[in-house]
């Protein structure tokens, strides 16, 4: 029987695997017009990470207005993008380590303490966004933070994850090297004499 957890020389792409996942919700969350829309019909508020857009019910045209202009908009731009761009380089870094057959377990570790430096600075961005946004853009209609944002939130929720693995990984050294040996369990006659 093979068993393959996370401490598993054949499972260590899991880990890579799980940035490479966080880096796609972290694109989806920067490019995407869902972080803040409309709850329902007319649709005439949208908003991204840049800007924010409304509409009367009876145009099609959308009216943008950049929230680089705003102080607190630049700052929850800025967190995100600094957290995803070391999500990236720590992506990078996780694949050239586990790619050399000699595993350097502090160089693991340091990815870990690099993804929780990722996570400080999109929560920053994600808490920044929608407090600064409800108290200084006006609102229309009912509104609701939408999927653009909770992938932002599902991408943190993984670097979190992947954090603690990182960083505990080092403490299966010997489980993912393989460098342990399977442990025995036998009874001596005087206490199994069924066995004779």
């Amino acid at each position: 029987m093979v068993v393959c957890g996370l401490a598993c020389w054949r499972c260590r792409w899991l880990l890579p695997l799980l940035l490479g996942l966080a880096i796609i919700m972290g694109i989806i969350a920067l490019a995407g017009r869902g972080w803040l829309e409309s709850e329902s019909a007319p649709y005439v508020q949208q908003a991204s990470l840049w800007e924010s857009c409304t509409r009367s019910p009876e145009d099609l045209n959308w009216n943008c207005e950049s929230l680089m202009d705003y102080g607190w908009g630049r700052a929850a731009a800025a967190t995100y993008l600094v957290g995803f761009v070391i999500l990236v380089i720590c992506f990078a870094l996780a694949v050239i380590a586990f790619s050399i057959e000699i595993l350097r377990f502090n160089f693991v570790r340091g990815i870990g303490g690099l993804l929780f430096v990722v996570a400080a600075f999109q929560i920053i961005g994600l808490v920044i966004y929608p407090v600064k946004f409800t108290e200084e853009i006006p609102l229309q209609g009912d509104n609701m933070f939408s999927w653009a944002y909770g992938f932002g939130w599902a991408s943190t929720v993984v670097v979190i994850g992947c954090a603690f693995f990182f960083c505990c990984l080092p403490n299966w050294e010997d489980e993912v090297l393989g460098n342990i040996k399977p442990t025995y369990y036998y009874s001596s006659p005087e206490r199994a004499p069924y066995l004779n």
